[in-house]
């Protein structure tokens, strides 16, 4: 499975929606189900999915789906 599809999924089983709506304008703006428990839900499964740990910072940033593809990058995670 690919990093990018990987994601996708993380989102999907997170936020209960269809992999096909996952994109660049997927954000705590436009996701209705993106709370802060589910923001929590978020990071623990991507840490878990890629193997990494997220810093306070960067836990927070991560409000979209580009902000967290920026982050896994800088984690050496390849998209």
């Amino acid at each position: 499975m690919s990093n990018e599809l990987k994601l996708k999924e993380v989102f999907k089983n997170i936020f209960q929606i269809e992999i096909s709506s996952v994109n660049d304008e997927t954000s705590v703006d436009t996701v209705e189900k993106w709370d802060s428990l589910k923001h929590l839900n978020l990071v623990l499964a991507l840490e878990e999915a890629f193997n990494i740990t997220f810093t306070e910072e960067e836990s927070i940033e991560i409000m979209s789906y580009p902000l967290v593809k920026a982050v896994l990058s800088d984690h050496g995670v390849a998209f």
